[in-house]
């Protein structure tokens, strides 16, 4: 019998105490700081339950967590990586099927009790249990996000999700991969109860008596409360998959969407799909079966090594100060101030104010300030409307914000953000007035390519100044590229990665140099793709070979998306300091003289009529050839576009502006849309191998020109035969 409010001495993860009849198992993983699940962990929990089984007093279990804001994360990633063989991986999938079906066929009744994120295999552990109740707090989230990481759900969850929620709701949770909070899971029938927090415990316990003691009868799937809440349109979805022929088209459905997404480059969704139906044609039991060979092979595909390497890479990231010296400490920033309030000021403002800091915002008139003000109520309206966001926490985020056309109230902050337009002699104005009424403040330029050296040399404390480079739309890109210069402070440096994480940001440190990293290595990728088209390339056809390359848009798309201008003043920048292998090709130059400068004029290469968008012939009169384009092929326009990227990649690693290939990677998928599954430039010239990938640029250079030289740094790694992981 287990004494009353006394835990028990066993060692490890689970603590157990009494309440009356029902015992809560308390998980907490020691020294973590969130809950993660394992073999070891299954194995403990398992010896947990048949103790409790074993004791008479016990009618009923709750499981929760003993970690602060987050219930179970998923399975411990770091097991994948151990993984050598598809057998390896199925017999991992094999061993938390089996502990979730012992806890599923328990004789009493188990409740979990879900505070903070529950998430892949720990809300298939969820599953498992009689009865779920999750709190209402923003923090809790449920989802079964491994499609992100190239895997399939591999304890129950293909077969248990569609059961209790509908095979519609299952397959939108499965293959879009992304949590839904409590409130949407007690709708979608995925929870029975939400609760405030500070109830969840005592609750919790209550249910589980009524459960014991038949008060409360156990309904699954908890659908069944859905369909009486939702009404016709559930029967009738309900009927719809019962029904053969109509699974067969909901499935057929699926997997077209799933293929118009991924392209193919993404095989996780695909088996999903099938472990699903599988479950459903052959039973349960043989649904278990085809979810584990399927999570076997997809446990040691390239596309899952490769998500899983850029997951790891994040989660470094996330520790990573910007500095070696683990001596250097951030200042503490309590107040921001951004300088210029249009698209990226706004932005930043929305960020920082969403990290629960003051922003001080300085436009040069009162219509300035106006439009700024309206740009941060614009951009969090729209996380309201898309129920991200709730109204309470918009005001609380706009009582954040001050606007101003002066200096004042600038002597009090910590940090501030300079987003005024890529003009040289504005920003190094905009540093020296900030200096004079604040010299002890970090100055951070959000320039996409002027140095910071040259805005730097304005300043009488270039200790204080650095880059911080954010990415449009800024609340919805993840990227943050910290540029320091020669003269700038660790101290700072360690600052500005700090508030970028603050603000959600994965933050990557390069040194100071033109274009820094991102926008240097886009500046040939689009470069080439100008070149193509003075070839004789179609719009259209450049654009579907850099997307089936797995680009999220392909270049022609993107120019219109930057602006040709911005991008123009970009590439003179980088032409001037790199010469001609960076120089603009003829097109874009003939696009800013005919203020051609994409989506914010309403024309660019395409044409755009609200959400429409074509391509403009006319735009073709702008080059060599006019109207008349060519057939090319879009493997080798592909292969030259991205190749140009990779190239100058390796170029930046080598000069010392990137610190690691990692930083490469990240940088280049999180902030340029480098397609994930081939995990960043670095991981692709590594599966190519140094020797192939130098025959390949040697080959461009001699038939396109010196603009393909291969970096040094790929030259001297072919000799040698290393990777840039090695």
């Amino acid at each position: 019998m287990i004494p009353a409010r006394e835990r028990s001495d066993m060692p490890g993860a689970f603590t157990v105490e009494a309440e009356g009849v029902v015992a809560v198992v308390r998980f907490d993983l020691p020294g973590e700081a969130v809950n993660t699940l394992s073999p070891d962990v299954g194995a403990e929990f398992d010896a947990v339950l048949r103790r409790l089984e074993r004791d008479e007093t016990v009618r009923a279990v709750v499981l929760l967590s003993g970690k602060k804001d987050s219930f179970v994360a998923g399975a411990r990633l770091e097991l994948m990586q151990q993984v050598k063989s598809a057998v390896e991986g199925e017999a991992l999938s094999r061993t938390a099927q089996a502990g979730f079906d012992r806890l599923e066929r328990f004789r009493k009744p188990v409740l979990a009790a879900i505070h903070g994120a529950c998430l892949g295999g720990g809300l298939e552990w969820a599953l498992a249990c009689h009865w779920r109740i999750a709190t209402d707090d923003p923090r809790t989230r449920l989802g079964v996000p491994e499609v992100q990481l190239g895997l399939i759900p591999g304890a129950g969850g293909t077969q248990r999700l569609p059961r209790l929620v509908g095979i519609a709701a299952a397959l939108d949770l499965i293959l879009g991969g992304r949590p839904v909070k409590a409130r949407k899971a007690l709708k979608l029938g995925l929870v029975d109860e939400v609760v405030p927090p500070p109830l969840l415990r005592d609750h919790a316990v209550r249910r589980a008596h009524e459960l014991a003691t038949g008060v409360l009868r156990r309904e699954h799937p908890a659908g069944l409360k859905k369909l009486r809440k939702d009404g016709l349109s559930a029967v009738q979805q309900a009927a719809l998959e019962e029904n053969s022929v109509g699974r067969e088209l909901l499935f057929r459905q699926a997997r077209k969407k799933v293929l118009e997404k991924s392209r193919g480059h993404y095989p996780a969704p695909e088996k999903a799909i099938e472990a699903v139906r599988h479950g459903y044609e052959k039973g349960f039991s043989q649904g278990l079966e085809r979810e584990a060979q399927l999570f076997g092979e997809l446990s040691v595909s390239p596309v899952a090594k490769r998500l899983m390497e850029l997951f790891f890479a994040q989660n470094a990231l996330k520790k990573d100060t910007g500095v070696d010296d683990p001596a250097v400490k951030p200042r503490p920033v309590e107040r921001v101030g951004v300088l210029g309030g249009g698209l990226m000021g706004a932005g930043i403002a929305c960020v920082t104010t969403a990290a629960g800091l003051p922003v001080r915002l300085r436009e040069k008139d009162d219509a300035g300030v106006g439009r700024a003000l309206a740009g941060v109520r614009g951009v969090l309206e729209e996380r309201v409307r898309r129920r991200a966001l709730d109204r309470l926490d918009r005001d609380a985020q706009l009582r954040l914000l001050t606007a101003t056309t002066g200096w004042a109230g600038f002597e009090r902050l910590d940090l501030v953000v300079e987003a005024v337009f890529e003009d040289l002699g504005l920003k190094q104005e905009m540093l020296r007035a900030f200096e004079a009424v604040n010299p002890a403040g970090v100055f951070a330029s959000n320039t996409s390519s002027i140095p910071i050296r040259e805005i730097a040399s304005a300043s009488r404390h270039p200790e204080t100044v650095l880059g911080m480079h954010y990415f449009s739309p800024v609340h919805k890109m993840p990227l943050l590229e910290v540029i320091a210069a020669a003269r700038t402070a660790p101290e700072a440096i360690a600052t500005a990665v700090a508030v970028g994480k603050r603000q959600g940001k994965t933050v990557i440190v390069v040194n100071d140099g033109p274009g820094f990293y991102t926008s240097r290595v886009l500046a040939p990728y689009l470069n080439e793709a100008a070149h193509l088209l003075l070839e004789g390339a179609r719009v259209e056809e450049l654009d579907r070979a850099l997307t089936e390359f797995g680009f999220p848009v392909g270049p022609i798309t993107l120019l219109d998306e930057v602006g040709a201008d911005v991008a123009y003043k970009a590439a003179k920048v980088l032409h001037a300091a790199f010469g001609d292998r960076m120089a603009a090709p003829e097109p874009l130059q003939a696009l800013v003289r005919q203020g051609r400068l994409g989506r914010k004029a309403r024309k660019g290469f395409y044409t755009y009529d609200g959400k429409k968008k074509e391509v403009d012939p006319a735009a073709y009169d702008l080059l060599p050839g006019g109207r008349g384009r060519k057939d090319l092929d879009r493997a080798l326009m592909a292969e030259r576009v991205s190749l140009q990227l990779v190239n100058e990649a390796i170029r930046c690693l080598g000069e010392g502006i990137l610190r690691s290939p990692r930083d490469g990677d990240v940088g280049a998928v999180f902030g340029l849309g480098f397609p994930p599954f081939l995990g960043g430039p670095f991981r692709y010239a590594d599966a190519l191998g140094a020797p192939t990938l130098l025959e390949l640029l040697k080959r461009l250079r001699d038939r396109h020109g010196a603009r393909f030289e291969p970096a040094p740094l790929l030259v001297e790694l072919a000799r040698l035969g290393r990777t840039f992981y090695s």
